[in-house]
């Protein structure tokens, strides 16, 4: 099926009215685990997959101690909500550190990884990226480097603009 602005647009209205776009609240217990080879990284994502959602995604992301998330690039915009733990992250050439309660954004198309600097608890993130509004206009795209440093994503990928 092809996205067609038209028809989204057509479909907006003034109030929502009960229908098909249920259910309206999804429980820790509902969530569905990534499988594994589908992440990449020592990280585990649940998605929030039973909300009717149509242009963002939910996801709960959590990194054990020490561990950290793999190098990578979107095109979509990502806000990490950390639920509970603390660490840093590296986005582009900066660091920044995070704690429980605080709110990390990752602009789209920059390179980034999550590291948990605890070395007994994990990291929980509540993760929201407008990923499903850019792949229903066909313009979703994302690069993972492995666990490498931004210099080294930065050569695996030289001379690829996109």
């Amino acid at each position: 099926m092809t996205f067609d602005l038209a028809r989204f647009l057509a479909s907006l209205s003034d109030t929502v009215p009960p229908g098909p776009a249920r259910p309206l609240v999804v429980h820790a217990e509902e969530l569905v685990a990534l499988p594994a080879d589908q992440v990449h990284n020592p990280t585990s994502l649940a998605v929030v997959g039973g909300l009717p959602t149509t242009t963002f995604e939910l996801f709960r992301q959590t990194i054990p101690p020490g561990s950290s998330s793999d190098m990578q690039r979107h095109h979509h915009e990502t806000v990490h909500y950390v639920i509970s733990g603390e660490g840093r992250s590296e986005i582009e050439d900066e660091t920044v550190t995070w704690r429980t309660g605080g709110f990390v954004y990752t602009p789209p198309w920059t390179w980034h990884r999550h590291h948990n600097t605890s070395a007994t608890a994990p990291v929980e993130f509540l993760t929201i990226e407008n990923s499903r509004l850019l792949g229903a206009l066909g313009l979703n795209r994302r690069q993972s480097a492995g666990l490498v440093t931004v210099a080294e994503a930065r050569a695996m990928f030289q001379g690829d603009p996109s």
